[in-house]
């Protein structure tokens, strides 16, 4: 039998991908050898026969056979052959491809329990490519300091950051991100907190699916605001419990709207989502002086406090409570990046304790090397200069688009008082927010609907959110312009 020679046609690089050119030397061999489609005992071009092919450096091809051959992809024979290993870790891919996928299992049956409840909040993945991206909660990377997270990543897989991690932490965290938390973080909104009361979570979602596990039962009563995030919507929903939506007004969620049978309030006090409206403190204080009266818990979500550049943040609702009561739950997600994934809950001991048993059989903890980066990210001062201008840039954005919002007479529903990054819109009567959102892409504009925030809404949402946050400042005025014609059109008498 022959033995097969790899044709140099099977190469390709791109200069203009961030992947290097050894990488993707690299790819291209181990995608075909794990699809089957190069066999063990192929020969190889040359080094210098595919480096002239490829119009590259032949170090560069010599460097990836190399690595190659180290991590048994492929074996080096004489002096420049190289050869597809018999060894590889040879899949069925291939066969897969020509198999018949098609299940004759009922899944409809067989699947107990529905979770897609919640209207989801439609982010394009693409978005950063709409010239007008009005969209709550991404990110501008251009005000991130990416070369020093780096540096912070390149510190947690030091060899003793890396044995740490390595190992299994059971169902503990980093404790130098726990410390950080305990005596930076929490201060900042006057908190205290030992490192037994402190859980790190994927999110602050997953820290608010904790607590609804563990607070809330089938026969329980839970309040959540109106409008409320989806997400904490369906979850409460799923619970079982008995769940009761207030409407909130300018200063929140109004206590002495509470029904008479509470057990667990969550609320946005000093930024609600999605209106942004700001928790006053004497409604803080009677909503904690309810909790104590009425022996119900809190649920703080204490988000964007960060982003301040009005006035300074309200007080937590939590450093406010003396008995207890608030479970308070933060985000390093929204401060920094939203894939990063990684927050917080601060809680009685005994309640940690649960959350952290709960959390250990779902997921035992996050990623060791993202908490170990994210502590030297914030112990060595790049957190507060990211945040510092970050508040710095959303000022003047924040100024930019409440006059053009002004110029094109837009109805300004809600805006925190401190700061934040977005403006939530009231429309005209009868406008249908998901239609504009849809017909504004045309338009090479992105805003988010505000429907998925009301569940149990009847006909058409008026509302509609435009963030600041991933839209640079000079496109602002053009983008509200265009969103505002695009109204007008949709509201224009047809005939």
């Amino acid at each position: 039998m022959s033995q097969q020679i790899v044709s140099e046609a099977i190469f390709f690089v791109d200069r203009a991908n961030r992947a290097g050119l050894q990488s993707q030397i690299r790819e291209t061999l181990v995608s075909a050898i794990l699809a089957g489609r190069l066999v063990p005992g192929a020969r190889l071009p040359s080094t210098r026969k595919l480096a002239d092919y490829l119009n590259i450096s032949r170090i560069t091809v010599t460097l990836a056979y190399q690595e190659l051959a180290s991590q048994g992809y492929l074996e080096a024979k004489g002096r420049s052959a190289y050869l597809v290993a018999g060894t590889t870790p040879q899949t069925d891919f291939a066969a897969r491809e020509h198999r018949d996928d098609r299940s004759e299992v009922n899944w409809q049956n067989k699947i107990k329990a529905s979770f897609s409840i919640a209207k989801s909040i439609r982010k394009p993945l693409d978005w950063s490519r709409f010239p007008f991206p009005f969209l709550y909660g991404q990110m501008d990377p251009t005000l991130f300091d990416l070369s020093a997270w780096r540096d912070c990543a390149r510190r947690a897989l030091s060899r003793e950051d890396f044995e740490l991690m390595a190992g299994d932490f059971a169902a503990a965290d980093d404790i130098q991100l726990v410390n950080y938390i305990c005596t930076r973080s929490l201060p900042s909104r006057g908190i205290k907190a030992s490192p037994d009361e402190i859980l790190v979570t994927v999110g602050a979602q997953n820290a608010l699916w904790l607590i609804i596990q563990l607070m809330l039962k089938q026969g329980s009563s839970a309040v959540c605001e109106n409008p409320c995030h989806p997400d904490l919507s369906a979850a409460l929903q799923l619970s079982g419990a008995q769940v009761t939506a207030v409407e909130v007004d300018e200063g929140g969620l109004p206590p002495n709207r509470l029904p008479g049978k509470t057990d667990v309030v969550f609320v946005t006090p000093s930024h609600h989502a999605p209106t942004a409206a700001t928790m006053p403190m004497q409604r803080r204080l009677d909503l904690l002086a309810e909790a104590e009266r009425r022996d119900f818990i809190i649920v703080e979500d204490d988000y964007e406090f960060e982003m301040s550049f009005l006035k300074p943040p309200s007080p937590a609702l939590k450093s406010l409570d003396r008995n207890g009561r608030v479970l308070y739950v933060g985000s390093f997600s929204k401060s920094l990046f939203p894939g990063l994934r990684l927050g917080y809950l601060a809680a009685p001991a005994p309640v940690i304790r649960e959350a952290r048993a709960l959390r250990a059989l779902m997921l035992r903890h996050p990623p060791g090397h993202l908490q170990r980066t994210v502590s030297y990210f914030l112990a060595l001062g790049h957190y507060d200069a990211v945040i510092r201008r970050m508040r710095i840039e959303y000022q003047k954005r924040h100024e930019v688009m409440a006059a053009a919002l002004a110029h094109e007479g837009f109805d300004i529903a809600g805006a925190s008082d401190f700061g934040g990054t977005a403006f939530w819109i009231r429309g005209p009567e009868g406008m249908d927010a998901d239609r504009l959102m849809s017909e504004l892409r045309q338009d090479g504009v992105l805003i988010e609907t505000g429907s998925p925030f009301f569940p149990d809404l009847d006909g058409p949402c008026r509302f509609f959110r435009m963030g600041y946050s991933s839209i640079p400042s000079n496109r602002i005025v053009e983008g509200v312009a265009r969103t505002a014609r695009r109204i007008d059109q949709l509201m224009r008498p047809r005939g």
